[in-house]
């Protein structure tokens, strides 16, 4: 494997660099890992004694227990991990520096959105790793929460030019399990879905500007679907039109765990296999 250093190889960034440089101010503050989806990603990596988590941000979802290494290449995400977290290596999920099947396991959880490249992220996680978890969203599910539907559509608009659909990612990725991740109604971890029975908090500016899909739609369609919203709140609209809502435990808002074996990996083992048969 490729020696790397808690600050590792920088690799350029194009335009203007990683967008969490822009929009991830104060995101661990909001964006704090829940304990059921790290379990069900934590199973999902099996036996796995080494992990590549790309696209790390802060470290939300990194498995305690294994040898982790991060790869992240936002300077602002950077400086949010803990001080005992895994090292991180400055990079990108298209050219990780490592070397072929240099790890058990590979993860992925919420960025494939944010590569510049997905064909060539994804051919990298298959490349220096044996199995792989991928965490994404499906937007035809998303594009359906109230939130989205009710206020802000621009959201979905947004959203669908950048969100790989589950078709696509799954081909590239090769045969692999599909996953549902629920949403429970206090869930920790703050992305847009996540208060889906707690409306009042997309009132709050600073939980908006820790989600990239806030960060990301024009600001205008965000402050005009939070006005109607605190309007509809104030008068009982919305618990009125939403009541269903606050009698449920979890809601399916689209999430889903991609899981499985890269296909290079069997080569690989049967080129190890052969070269120490040769030794």
């Amino acid at each position: 494997m490729t020696q790397t250093t808690p600050t590792g190889p920088a690799l350029s960034a194009p335009g203007t660099g990683p967008v969490y440089d822009r929009i991830g101010v104060g995101y661990s503050a909001v964006r704090r890992p829940d304990r059921r989806w790290a379990q069900i990603i934590r199973a999902s990596l099996g036996d796995a004694r080494t992990v590549l988590n790309v696209g790390a941000g802060s470290g939300a979802y990194e498995p305690a227990d294994v040898r982790v290494v991060a790869v992240e290449p936002s300077l602002e995400m950077r400086a949010q991990r803990d001080r005992d977290a895994a090292p991180c290596v400055i990079g990108r999920a298209e050219s990780l520096p490592f070397d072929d099947q240099a790890f058990d396991a590979v993860q992925a959880v919420l960025t494939v959105h944010h590569w510049s490249d997905l064909e060539g992220g994804v051919s990298e996680l298959l490349r220096v790793a044996s199995r792989f978890a991928v965490v994404t969203y499906d937007m035809d599910v998303q594009a359906g929460f109230w939130f989205t539907r009710d206020y802000v559509p621009e959201i979905a608009e947004a959203e669908r030019s950048r969100v790989p659909s589950l078709d696509r990612l799954t081909a590239l990725l090769g045969p692999c399990e599909v996953t549902e991740l629920p949403v429970w109604h206090d869930f920790t971890d703050g992305f847009m879905t996540a208060f889906w029975r707690r409306p009042e908090a997309y009132l709050d500016p600073m939980m908006r500007r820790a989600c990239s899909a806030f960060a990301l739609t024009d600001t205008e369609a965000i402050e005009r679907g939070v006005e109607r919203l605190r309007d509809d709140l104030a008068s009982g609209t919305w618990h009125r039109r939403y009541a269903d809502m606050v009698m449920r435990d979890r809601i399916d808002a689209g999430f889903r765990l991609l899981t499985g074996t890269s296909p290079q990996a069997a080569g690989h083992r049967r080129t190890t296999t052969g070269e120490r048969a040769a030794v």
